[in-house]
């Protein structure tokens, strides 16, 4: 069975709570582009050490490989 994109963009990625999340998460990534630079941010992930991606605040935030970031304990 293939992946139905439409379906999930609609019951999940279109939620408002989530956008807000995706905003935040945008917003997280080019606080610390501003911060460090854009070479030390390319090709990796801004990661949320509390998991909230709601809380920017710069001691919250970290850059991690993606593979790191993305990986569940």
């Amino acid at each position: 069975m293939s992946r139905n994109y439409r379906k999930e963009y609609d019951n999940y990625h279109k939620r408002p709570e989530q956008k807000k999340n995706r905003a935040k998460r945008n917003a997280a990534r080019s606080l610390m582009i501003k911060k460090n630079g854009a070479s030390s941010v390319a090709g990796k992930d801004v990661h949320h050490k509390d998991g909230n991606p709601q809380n920017n605040s710069v001691s919250n935030l970290s850059i991690r490989s993606k593979s790191k970031n993305r990986s569940r304990k």
